[in-house]
């Protein structure tokens, strides 16, 4: 086993819902690789034994089409080990560190609410369990600033920052990968890739469907905690962030949290919020609630790469399509020289787009001659990259990436609280909310968001 590979991965949480919709699959794509070779021992009270965990992970496969009868499948089973108590009973951890027997530097990884994350903590230090370890927490770190502040000072005080592996799924997706490959090996790409030559940026994330069963849930969060805050940042650094310095994970990470420390803290000027008809309605939703479904972003950049970019976000429920799209809009030809022709070339706009959800695909609008006599030019989509949605599973990645010790996929203490920076002046009901029709694209009011000419792209 490599020295920075672990020896137990400890998954607390692991009857839930995150481990059979997501969890136990990746195990079986990380054992089919030869990734995962370890005890696998999962922690919860559910009054459940080895038996029944197994039987749970065997129906989280079957339930995401896979072959429980699979070498790897079985494999994975046999791995599994099972805890069951109280996360608050010294107890639990003294037992889930008999499970764990010789091993010596565990992977804990916290399906949990963020409230009990300190709480497992100090239940890992007592059994002696911490020194050395790593430990992978899922979302949301924090509600506000001054939460997350306070969430990373509790995990502190028994790791490391280089310990703490936080998750945010999208930082695992292949697509989101292409966008840092295309940019920095196509030298063609990164030198225009600034205020220079770029005009704007949009980044749009459309789901078609609404909160469905989630609305207690949605409706203490809305999209700005849910969506903006992590993963839309998230993706906004991935596209403007300049080249690592070096070659280690931490260069990337430093570079992209020297964007997010960059950004301008929001305004409601910059912020326009809207919620779908009808959500009110929803179980478990407030009857008055001012919750945001939708919301659309303009932020601005200090940085002599982006200065005075408008760099665009939104994201709602209920929209006409299920689509994640980055679009670089850039600056047009400086002079018309169709004009000669008897025609124009004026209102042609290059753009740059990036599909990311839910498949994957690279455009490039360029200009050519539209058939026939003269020499009048149009646009034409030139799309180089596609896939059918074969890639690997993100907690594929993300959970292999934190079994060989190697953050890039995940956020850093410094980039999360930047980012609650950015969004906390437009928190709550800071700006209002107003109504749109479900199958539209939102509130128009997220127009007085563009520039001058310019309209939202909507991904098809």
């Amino acid at each position: 086993m490599a020295a920075d590979r672990v020896d137990a991965l400890v998954i607390f949480g692991a009857t839930g819902d995150l481990a059979k919709l997501e969890t136990f699959p990746a195990l079986v794509g990380l054992v089919d690789r030869d990734v995962l070779d370890v005890p696998v021992i999962g922690v919860a009270k559910s009054g459940w034994n080895l038996d029944r965990f197994r039987d749970y992970a065997a129906r989280s496969l079957r339930d995401n089409g896979m072959d429980v009868e699979s070498p790897a499948a079985r494999t994975m089973l046999g791995l599994l080990r099972y805890v069951d108590g109280d996360l608050g009973d010294d107890a639990t951890y003294a037992e889930m560190s008999r499970e764990m027997g010789d091993a010596r530097r565990a992977l804990f990884y916290l399906e949990v609410p963020p409230f009990l994350f300190g709480r497992i903590a100090e239940g890992i230090s007592k059994a002696g369990r911490a020194e050395g370890a790593r430990v992978m927490v899922e979302k949301p770190f924090g509600t506000d600033l001054d939460s997350a502040v306070a969430l990373n000072e509790t995990m502190h005080r028994y790791f490391p920052e280089d310990a703490i592996y936080r998750v945010d799924h999208w930082l695992g997706l292949d697509s989101l990968n292409d966008v840092l490959v295309a940019r920095f090996a196509n030298s063609m790409i990164e030198p225009l890739l600034g205020r220079d030559h770029v005009e704007s940026i949009q980044i749009t994330m459309a789901e078609a469907f609404d909160v469905a069963d989630r609305g207690r849930f949605y409706d203490a969060t809305g999209a700005i905690r849910d969506v903006v805050q992590n993963h839309m940042l998230q993706v906004l650094a991935t596209v403007v962030a300049d080249p690592p310095d070096g070659s280690g994970a931490n260069s990337w990470l430093d570079a992209k949290a020297r964007v997010v420390a960059a950004l301008r803290p929001l305004t409601p000027a910059d912020t326009v919020r809207g919620q779908y008809d009808g959500y009110r309605d929803v179980d478990g939703v407030d009857a008055l609630s001012t919750v945001e479904s939708y919301v659309a972003v303009r932020l601005a950049l200090d940085s002599w790469r982006w200065a005075g970019v408008p760099l665009l976000i939104r994201a709602g429920k209920t929209l006409p399509v299920t689509a994640t799209e980055i679009s670089i809009k850039f600056r047009p030809v400086p002079y018309d020289v169709f004009a000669m022709f008897g025609v124009t070339g004026k209102n042609l706009t290059n753009a740059l787009r990036f599909r990311i959800w839910p498949n994957t695909r690279i455009s490039l609008t360029l200009a050519g001659k539209k058939p026939g006599p003269g020499a009048e030019p149009r646009l034409n989509d030139l799309v180089f990259a596609e896939h059918a949605g074969e890639e690997m599973r993100p907690y594929d990645r993300l959970i292999g990436a934190a079994l060989d010790g190697r953050r890039v996929f995940f956020a850093r203490q410094d980039t999360v609280e930047a980012a609650w920076r950015v969004v906390d002046p437009v928190l709550g009901d800071a700006v209002p909310v107003h109504t749109y029709p479900r199958g539209s694209w939102g509130p128009k009011e997220a127009d007085s968001l563009l520039p001058n000419g310019e309209a939202w792209h909507d991904p098809a």
